[in-house]
Formats: structure tokens, sequence, C-alpha cells
């Protein structure tokens, strides 16, 4: 009896000894965070105009060291991980908030001291089939000259979009009806292929007023009208408009959010938001034969400074896993940019189901980029339709 009370007495001094030890942990953390604050808002005042600040200063802790700290006061927050987890080094955790220098990526230090090294400051969220740090996805502003210069084009929009000789299609057996669902723009609307544009062969100069980007938008939404998704093409020319107010290239989402502000305010049955770009890699990366059928493939890019990145990653990578099932390698991947000198919105923080979608790149001709709106169409109204059955939303039509 005697044995069992002194076990018990050093259960409970052992016991007490952890706490002890959680509540010290766990003092020092707010104790150096408030010493941080006060320290960050004597040498920079505007931190204290917004949490997006303290945000930033945070973002290198990672959820299983937050989840660890939280555990020295609440033991339950450390079910929560993984039995593998490796107890956290305050350290580490003060140098990364101290220097937004991640030891365990070169990059974050290499960024900025290395000239262009920034390009690939980008994360990947989901690795397509080939991805990696060395071809992401990355805009490349064309040079002011070619804004000013129009080059002929080798192809007709209109007979792209609405060829004469097409053979009429089967109606869907799903319908949106009257209503648009989808919204698709082009912020970079002068985006365009070199094959698209005679005798251009310089990826500099592949920009054009009217062969462009906006032939793939026209295309998809005529598959997703065919799949019974009603939707709402953007015509305005954004470059035209960010060219007549003055404003440089860097500028063009604070063009294009105007646009996307009006349609959804005058359209509420909009529910998606799509954004359509080129992307300035070269063909070895955004080119993949399936089945003998060569397609341009498909980059989904979130702002990872927009604060409906999380819902937005949600969509992009639920698309994703469906463009491997049916269409295996198509996706390049999701990333998330944002940071220093990149916009990293991209007007995503407008709607919990926005998307930015880079179709190819400068080198990808019409047949490989139709195969890929064929692709994306069948793979978005497959998407689409499970989500309204799931919803149980009575306003979709079923033809008889």
């Amino acid at each position: 009896m005697k044995r069992a009370r002194t076990t018990r007495n050093m259960i409970v001094t052992l016991n007490g000894t952890s706490i002890k030890k959680g509540i010290v942990v766990s003092f020092i953390v707010l104790l150096m965070t408030f010493l941080l604050s006060g320290v960050l808002t004597s040498l920079k005042p505007e931190y204290r105009l917004t949490s997006s600040s303290i945000n930033d200063l945070t973002k290198n802790i990672d959820s299983e060291a937050f989840l660890q700290l939280l555990g020295a006061e609440n033991r339950f927050f450390i079910s929560a991980l993984p039995e593998e987890t490796e107890p956290i080094k305050l350290s580490s955790i003060l140098f990364k908030v101290a220097t937004s220098i991640n030891p365990d990526d070169p990059r974050s230090l290499l960024g900025r001291e290395l000239p262009g090294f920034s390009l690939y400051d980008s994360e990947i969220v989901v690795a397509g089939s080939g991805t990696d740090y060395t071809n992401m996805p990355f805009e490349s502003p064309p040079p002011t000259e070619v804004l000013e210069q129009e080059r002929e084009a080798s192809i007709d929009k209109n007979e792209v979009v609405n060829p004469t000789n097409e053979e009429p299609k089967t109606p869907p057996t799903l319908t949106t009806g009257d209503k648009k669902v989808v919204y698709i723009y082009n912020t970079h609307n002068t985006e365009s292929y070199l094959p698209l544009l005679q005798g251009e062969t310089n990826p500099d100069l592949a920009n054009h007023s009217k062969a462009n980007i906006t032939i793939v938008s026209e295309l998809l939404g005529k598959a997703l009208q065919e799949e019974g998704i009603g939707n709402q093409i953007e015509t305005t020319d954004i470059q035209a408009n960010l060219k007549q107010k003055g404003w440089n290239y860097g500028k063009s989402y604070a063009a294009s959010r105007p646009l996307v502000e009006s349609a959804m305010a005058s359209n509420r049955n909009l529910d998606y938001i799509i954004d359509i770009h080129r992307d300035s890699q070269r063909k070895g990366v955004t080119t993949i034969e399936i089945n003998n059928k060569s397609y341009a493939k498909i980059a989904f890019v979130i702002g990872r400074d927009n604060p409906n990145a999380d819902k937005n990653e949600k969509l992009a990578k639920e698309l994703h896993a469906l463009l491997e099932k049916k269409y295996p390698g198509l996706s390049r991947g999701i990333f998330k940019q944002g940071g220093k000198g990149k916009n990293g919105v991209y007007n995503q923080d407008l709607s919990n189901n926005a998307l930015l979608l880079e179709f190819g790149g400068v080198d990808n001709n019409l047949n490989e980029l139709k195969n890929a709106v064929a692709a994306v169409s069948d793979v978005f109204s497959e998407y689409y339709w499970q989500a309204e059955k799931v919803n149980g939303d009575a306003s979709s039509e079923k033809k008889e």
C-alpha cells in the first residue's frame, strides 16, 4: 500500500513537472512574440496598421510547429500530430521568423542575392509529371514596342471558333438553362502563340491584338455550352484599357478587376471565375502526347496573398485530380505565387471558385490548344454536374 502511494506521488510529481515545463515554454514563446512585435512596430510603424504584416512574419512556421507549441499547454493538440513528428527547435523557429530565411530551402536566401533567381520563388502545391522548380509557370511581360506594333496573324479567329463546316452537336442531357454560371476572361488578353503568328519565331514577340489567348477562352466557352454549362465570356480589350489609362503591364489585374466585379454584381448566378493565360515556357515543358494526340498542358496558379487561397486551392486540387485520372500528365500541377514583385491575388479574392489557368506555352499550336480545351471542358463539366448533384441544386434542368 505504501509502495502504491509512493508510485502515485511520483506520477503526480512527474505530471506536475511536465505541466510546469509546458507553462514555462508557452510563457517564453508569448513573451518573445510580444517583444518581437514591439520591436517591429517601433522600427516599422506600418506594421501596426495591418494583420497581414504579422501573417508575413509567421508564414515560415509550419502547422506542426504551432501544434507542438499549443501542445505544451494542452496535450490534446499533440494527439493530432503524426507519431514520427520530431520535437520543435525554438532556435530554428526564431531564426526563420527573424530572418525570413528557411535553412531547408536555399531559395529563401538566394532569391534575394542572385539576379533573376526570385523568378523561382513560388510554391509547388501539387507537382504534375515532370514538374520541378526549374520549369514552373512564369510571366514574361512583352517589350513595350511589341504592344505598339501589329503582326500578321496566320489564322482567322472567327473561323477557328465558329468553323463553317462544323457538324451539329447532340443537345446536352443536363443544362443550366438560361443561367450563366461560369465567367471566363483574359487579364493578359494579347498573349499569343508563335504558330498563330505568321513567320514569327521570337517568343518575346508572341503577342497579338486578335490572334491570341482569347481564342482559347471562346473555344472553352463554346465547349462548356455544349456540355450544358452556360457561361459568359469577357470581350473587353483589357490591355487596350491598360494603355489608355497609362498604366504599366504590372497593373493588368487592377485593370481586369472592375470587369469581374461588374459581371458578378450583374449576374448572381456566376459561380466560377476563370482567368485564362498562356505560359512563357517552351514546348518541351508545355506539351504532352496522350493516346497519340498532342495536347497543350495545363497549369493551375493560385495567388498566395489572396484570402480565398485555401478554397481556390481546393477547387484546383479536385480538377487536377480529375485531369490526372482521365488525361494523365496533362496537368503540370498547382502553383502558389505571390510576394514581393508579384500580384499574389489575381482577383481570386472575389470568389471561392476562382481559377487562373495557363493553357500551354508560346510554342503550342491550334490543334494542341483545341485538344486541351476539350479535355478541360470534359473534366470541368464532370466536376460541375457532380457538385450540382451533391448540392441538390434544383435550378438545373434535365431534358427528357
